[in-house]
């Protein structure tokens, strides 16, 4: 592992354990062509660019913000049966299934240490209306602990990292939750070898009151729209717009773009029926998937392979990561194409666990053929 700038808080009293802010020396050092992973400032833009990233720049912002909502939501692909079944099978072409492919993937990470990395709503439970009742199945449960104790495994989400952990309740799992804003290692041993004692990362603490308070404002603006929601993920929020009428998202809209005007240290990006509001720090999954591989003491190593499954845009940085590296691959979880730089894909959470099941069914045989 890479010397490290550790920062060790305190350790409380009657044994709690200790929390570590592990920041890689690398990601500090002037040679770097790309931007530090570790936020050091903000994403530099114009005001003019900036405007339109956060798609608050009058009307016709809006509306270009209302067909994108229409694009980003499966429901509304209205393309004809015949041209959507060709469309698809060009896609699954370019991006196989990875339980049709099983055999190729693991000859490919033979000799190498694989590390998962999950994202949870639409990867490890269905999406479902109410984002507060997205629960995994038990079986799910059971196939992530398994995987957990034959691979390192992180849980990578939008959500709040305390939201995730009630719904996935493992104590064996890393969780980076607010799109990696919020790393916690295990809270519990672990075998793996080059596991740290914890980690801890919150690269966005700066940002905590400056997102209360245009959670509260949110609240406030759109609850005369039937059907949004607005969660609060500690580092970042979330309008859901999965239930209200597709006629009153340009109203939704222009109540989000009401409250994010006056606040340009926040951007907007777009998932699945959901609006995601976050600081504009140099901050992704992407990035958190790196800082968990440097964590792990992967970061300049040759012999590592991560695999990381997801079904949403923001997932698309840590597919982009992976690609860059040149190591492991991403998962798409889709059942329509879409543009993405994920390798293979799996389409709902049931395959998604057909496919950790056969990874542990395959690891477990790798292990009994050295005794």
């Amino acid at each position: 592992m890479t010397k490290q700038k550790v920062m060790v808080a305190e350790a409380a009293k009657s044994g709690m354990d200790m929390a570590m802010t592990v920041v890689p020396k690398a990601l500090f050092t002037a040679e770097m062509k790309k931007p530090p992973l570790m936020p050091g400032g903000y994403i530099t833009i114009s005001k003019k660019k900036l405007l339109q990233n956060l798609e608050i720049n009058g009307e016709k912002r809006i509306n270009a913000w209302v067909e994108s909502m229409r694009a980003s939501s499966p429901t509304s692909h209205r393309k004809s049966d015949v041209s959507l079944s060709q469309e698809l099978t060009s896609w699954m072409d370019r991006h196989p299934s990875a339980l049709n492919v099983f055999d190729e993937i693991t000859n490919a990470s033979k000799g190498k240490q694989i590390v998962m990395f999950l994202d949870y709503d639409g990867t490890l439970s269905p999406i479902v209306d109410d984002p507060d009742q997205a629960y995994m199945s038990d079986a799910m449960r059971t196939t992530v602990r398994k995987l957990a104790g034959c691979f390192p495994t992180a849980i990578v989400s939008g959500r709040c990292r305390d939201k995730v952990y009630n719904f996935v309740k493992l104590a064996e799992l890393y969780y980076a939750g607010s799109h990696g804003m919020d790393i916690k290692g295990p809270s519990k041993g672990s075998k793996h070898k080059k596991n740290p004692p914890s980690v801890l990362c919150q690269p966005a603490s700066e940002f905590l009151p400056m997102i209360d308070e245009v959670y509260g404002l949110l609240m406030e603006k759109t609850k005369s729209t039937p059907g949004a929601k607005v969660e609060n993920n500690k580092f970042c929020l979330s309008v859901h717009f999965r239930c209200v009428d597709e006629k009153k998202w340009s109203e939704l809209a222009g109540q989000v773009r009401s409250v994010l005007k006056d606040y340009p240290k926040l951007r907007l990006s777009q998932g699945r029926k959901v609006l995601e509001i976050r600081p504009t720090i140099k901050w992704d999954k992407g990035k958190a998937l790196e800082f968990l591989l440097e964590s792990l003491g992967y970061a300049n190593c040759t012999d590592v392979f991560p695999i990381y499954i997801g079904d949403d845009r923001t997932d698309e940085d840590a597919f982009e990561v992976l690609r860059e590296r040149g190591q492991g691959f991403g998962i798409l979880v889709s059942k329509i194409p879409k543009d993405t730089n994920a390798s293979y894909s799996l389409q709902e959470p049931s395959e998604v666990m057909d496919f950790l099941q056969r990874l542990v069914e395959w690891k477990r045989h790798q292990q009994s053929r050295r005794f």
